[in-house]
């Protein structure tokens, strides 16, 4: 079933997409605030501007969704049409995230990466968190 889209309209749908504040960040801040765990959102001093930054542990976390920093996982597939366009400018985004990470890494910060298919193991990402913030304590 080819559905065809009128021209303009996914462009307009896809400028919609938010990139703070999302459910799964939400969903995240959430938990860890439910633990006791202090942090600060997207900081401008920090490479990347992480999503969330905990300075205790010197964590930086990036909530990443699937299509936007290309997982490979059924989330992250590819649009059919525009291949081209859309080829290029996740692969800038794969690229921006590497160097996010190199430069996070180089000043001793450590990186979570948590994708937005993988929900369901927020809550072990934040538990271990919490503990690991607890210990500081």
């Amino acid at each position: 079933m080819n559905r065809s889209v009128p021209s303009g309209v996914k462009s307009q749908e896809m400028s919609r997409v938010r990139s703070r504040d999302t459910a799964p960040e939400l969903l995240v801040r959430k938990l860890l605030s439910s633990r006791g765990v202090r942090y600060r959102l997207h900081r401008k001093d920090i490479p990347g501007r992480p999503d969330i930054y905990i300075s205790r542990l010197r964590m930086a976390i990036f909530v990443n969704g699937c299509f936007w920093h290309g997982h490979e996982c059924p989330r992250g597939r590819k649009p059919a049409t525009n291949v081209q366009f859309w080829r290029e400018k996740i692969g800038r985004n794969v690229e921006r995230d590497t160097a996010t990470q190199r430069a996070l890494a180089e000043r001793g910060i450590e990186i979570q990466v948590l994708w937005t298919c993988c929900a369901k193991d927020f809550q072990r990402v934040t538990d271990e968190v919490a503990r690991r913030y607890r210990r500081l304590t």
